[in-house]
């Protein structure tokens, strides 16, 4: 694994040295745009629509727009003043239960090894918070960003969540047509509980799978080797107005073993290779 940060965890006076990994990737199919003509990939470049002309990294600079059309130009150094030896420091301000973080703030997660000299003191808090069950909140800051995270325990890594600031936390309430006030009938609501039921079982993350990414690549593969898939049109469903008739077909087909109907693979159909343009 690539070692995207170093640093330490600091809590009270005690300083963990460790390395920072990516605990996730990003497995999207990457595109890139294609001149139809002739099949050359587009290029985008950096140009000046003031001096009509392309301009170099050595001639960028950083600029915030305070008015319309009008912006303050920072240099490089005087952003690299506000990095301290603290963007170097996961410092713990809090111990918290994990329960009280609503998911909304968990943006993404990292996996901290002990550096060369800190295994000791890892696996001291690594321990500390696994048998006292609390998760430390933190600052850190990544690629100049300023981050909260929260640093928790899985299996036998301490893993570090960044998370949102409370400021970057839309309210609800400024999401426009909800219901002011929540009317259910107490049949309807009671069908859909025993639905919910129906439904519930442990979490298995191994048996949910990305099916458009995998729809994706048997596409390109089909058009790599001169095939052309023939997407079949989709199927239309009926609108169930009636929401007692909804959940006791639900619930019917839960009774029944009933599943939704499998996609089943395309049909394939020879057509030519379109080369493009090196």
């Amino acid at each position: 694994m690539h070692t995207m940060w170093k640093g330490a965890i600091s809590f009270g006076l005690v300083h963990v040295p460790v390395k920072m990994f990516s605990a996730t990737e990003d497995k999207s199919i990457s595109m890139r745009y294609i001149h139809k003509d002739c099949g050359t990939p587009l290029s985008y470049v950096r140009k000046c629509k003031h001096c009509d002309e392309e301009v170099e990294w050595e001639s960028i600079t950083k600029g915030y727009e305070y008015e319309k059309g009008k912006f303050v130009l920072f240099e490089k150094e005087e952003l690299e003043q506000l990095d301290s030896e603290t963007t170097k420091e996961i410092q713990i301000l809090d111990f918290v239960q994990l329960e009280e973080i609503d998911p909304i703030y968990f943006q993404k997660t990292y996996y901290l090894s002990p550096g060369e000299t800190g295994a000791n003191a890892y696996s001291l808090l690594l321990e500390a918070m696994k048998e006292s069950g609390k998760i430390g909140i933190a600052k850190i800051s990544i690629r100049s960003k300023s981050s909260l995270a929260a640093l928790r325990v899985i299996d036998k890594c301490i893993t570090l969540e960044t998370i949102y600031y409370p400021d970057e936390i839309r309210a609800v309430e400024k999401i426009p047509n909800l219901p002011e006030k929540v009317n259910v009938k107490e049949n309807e609501l009671s069908m859909a509980k025993m639905l919910i039921e129906q439904l519930t079982k442990p979490f298995e993350p191994e048996k949910y799978h990305d099916d458009y990414r995998g729809q994706l690549l048997e596409l390109i593969e089909s058009k790599v080797s001169g095939e052309e898939i023939k997407i079949a049109p989709k199927q239309q469903t009926a609108d169930v107005i009636d929401l007692m008739t909804a959940l006791q077909a639900s619930l019917n087909a839960m009774d029944t073993g009933e599943q939704q109907p499998s996609k089943k693979p395309a049909k394939k159909a020879k057509t030519k290779k379109t080369e493009t343009v090196s």
